[in-house]
């Protein structure tokens, strides 16, 4: 499973809206929000403390979904996503 599959599927566990969370022992607020029908999202998460920032935008194409991270590595925000739905 590609990352932009593993995040995709991720998505789907997590509610629409904005809501309050716990990853890696620190409290976040996550924000999910879904554009044309879904075929985009948007996902911005702020740790509550300020120690960090996660955004990214997942693209529901014919080819398969397109994650981009919003100015970090892919790799965080994968890690991010699966410590979140795992504690959901």
């Amino acid at each position: 499973m590609t990352d932009a599959e593993t995040v995709s599927a991720a998505l789907h566990d997590l509610p629409l809206g904005t809501f309050r969370t716990e990853v890696a022992g620190v409290d976040w607020i996550v924000t999910r929000t879904l554009f044309s029908r879904g075929a985009s999202e948007k996902l911005v998460a702020r740790a509550l403390d300020g120690s960090d920032y996660i955004s990214f935008n997942l693209y529901r194409l014919d080819r398969g979904p397109l994650l981009k991270p919003c100015e970090m590595p892919r790799a965080k925000v994968v890690a991010f996503m699966a410590d979140l739905v795992q504690r959901r």
